[in-house]
Order: C-alpha cells, then structure tokens, then sequence
C-alpha cells in the first residue's frame, strides 16, 4: 500500500471528514499539523503545486487534492487503485 500524508490543522473540518474516510477504509496516514510543524506550510504549498489550504492529501507522490477531491475519488472507484499502486 502507497504512504498517505495528509497536512491539516486541528481545527478545519475538511480535514476531519478526510480522516474519517480513511480511517473507514483502514487507511493507515501520516498526518501533518502545519500550525504545529515549522515549515510545514511551506512545504505542502510546494509539494502542492501552490495550494495553500487544508487538507492537501497525497498518496505516494501522487497529489490528490483536499478532501472534496478524496471523496470524488473514492465515488469514482480510484481511490483503492491509487492506494494499492
């Protein structure tokens, strides 16, 4: 299975819905705080094409979006391809 790193805050809830579908497929993540990680804004923004809101999703390299992008994915039957890539 392909890493999956989510950057969040602790307080958006695009970022808790993106969670719960992973966490509802037994997605294991790794997830980034960019209020708490020095740096990290920074570097989401990079490695997301100059997005600057939560979540950025990425599966391996793959950037997927934020979380309306997750769930379009999973609806559209990607989601599990991507994962297992």
């Amino acid at each position: 299975m392909q890493p999956v790193t989510l950057y969040t805050t602790a307080w958006c809830p695009y970022c808790s819905a993106a969670k719960s579908l992973l966490k509802e497929k037994g997605v294991a993540f790794t997830e980034i705080d960019v209020e708490k990680t020095a740096g990290a804004r920074a570097a989401m923004s990079q490695r997301a094409g100059g997005r600057t809101s939560v979540p950025q999703i990425f599966v391996g390299d793959t950037h997927v979006g934020g979380c309306d992008d997750l769930y379009a994915l999973e609806r559209a039957g990607g989601l599990d391809p991507l994962l297992a890539a």
